[in-house]
């Protein structure tokens, strides 16, 4: 990626909201569920369906992410603990104007208020979709924050309460709501509270918290964006050393470093992405 000259800032979640264990209930359910599929299916030889159950059981620990904020900081590329969710501190950041865009697969980034969120910015240019045994390609995706409202005529906060009402990674929808619908309801009666009663019966009674956590959600403000120097003893030591890389391919991975390094530095944001 620092071939094509773009330059990173990775935000690492923090910890998660108590009204998002209902989601992550159901993805620990979700990986359990395909273990055990995997393992009937190696048990049948069938190794089409025990790679597409692999992929869904990957889960990502602690000592993978201290790996990887390891090597990101040895390699000189800044990173951002957030104290909640990623993308919330991703969108801050952008709004700031720290870094050009927030990029995720999410769309909460969206939501939480980023400016500018692209999708998809990926090496390979396809995705594995486990459920379906099949592979679609990915192109990128720019999304505008105000031309994304402008044309659907609604308002930042209108956005908030429509997500709420199709239902988020922090509360269940609607049932029977989804996407072009809920956009009707907002644009015609202009928030929940201005629903029909059949409907403000069914939504959840802590509209404000679920609100103020797309609105005025967790974040920091104590985050650097400046790269440094990368630490070529240091990360011979960490990847040949105790994580058993050739130290081949690490040369080759320092010398395009020391390549990049020699580039005249970028001023515009434009180069930045979170």
């Amino acid at each position: 990626m620092l071939d094509y000259d773009l330059r990173f800032v990775f935000v690492f979640d923090g910890q998660p909201h108590p009204l998002k264990a209902r989601v992550l209930a159901e993805r620990r359910t979700a990986r359990e569920k395909a273990r055990a599929q995997w393992s009937e299916a190696l048990r049948r030889h069938d190794f089409r369906t025990a790679w597409s159950k692999a992929v869904m059981m990957s889960k990502l620990d602690q000592a993978m992410i201290d790996d990887a904020k390891r090597l990101l900081s040895l390699i000189g590329i800044p990173y951002v603990q957030a104290p909640g969710e990623g993308e919330a501190q991703a969108a801050y950041m952008n709004s700031r104007g720290d870094v050009w865009a927030a990029s995720s697969r999410d769309y909460d980034s969206i939501i939480f208020g980023s400016p500018r969120v692209v999708r998809y910015l990926t090496i390979s240019g396809r995705e594995f979709l486990p459920s379906k045994g099949i592979s679609r390609p990915l192109k990128p995706e720019l999304i505008e924050l105000s031309s994304f409202l402008n044309y659907h005529g609604i308002t930042r906060d209108q956005l908030v309460d429509l997500a709420i009402l199709i239902g988020t990674d922090f509360n269940e929808g609607v049932k029977g709501i989804g996407p072009k619908t809920a956009l009707k309801l907002i644009k015609r009666h202009g928030s929940l509270e201005a629903l029909p009663e059949d409907l403000r019966e069914k939504l959840p009674h802590n509209l404000e918290t679920l609100r103020n956590i797309f609105l005025r959600p967790e974040v920091t403000a104590e985050y650097s964006t400046s790269e440094r120097p990368a630490d070529e003893e240091g990360l011979l030591s960490f990847l040949c050393g105790e994580r058993g890389f050739s130290q081949e391919r690490v040369d080759v991975a320092l010398e395009r470093l020391r390549r990049i390094s020699k580039r005249t530095p970028e001023s515009d944001l434009g180069h930045w992405l979170s």
